[in-house]
């Protein structure tokens, strides 16, 4: 779980990636999906698919001055 100071954009480049934003479903996002992560909410879950193949993401951070990336979080914050 974590979270970001500024909204984030990218887009799956290889692979699957399972995705989970707080109050949301899971979304499945296979190579070329697009994804948001909004600023300071909590990303429950953002996953490689699979067991067996590489996955690989490109992040775009919009932040405004210096600002930490992302911010991990505790199980409790669920």
């Amino acid at each position: 779980m974590h979270k970001h100071p500024c909204p984030v954009f990218g887009y799956i480049a290889e692979g699957e990636a399972i995705m989970q934003v707080k109050g949301q479903p899971p979304q499945t996002l296979p190579a070329g999906s697009a994804f948001h992560e909004p600023a300071d909410t909590v990303v429950l879950r953002f996953d490689n698919a699979s067991a067996e193949k590489p996955m690989t993401f490109i992040c775009f951070y919009l932040l405004e001055g210096k600002q930490e990336l992302i911010e991990m979080l505790p199980e409790a914050a669920a």
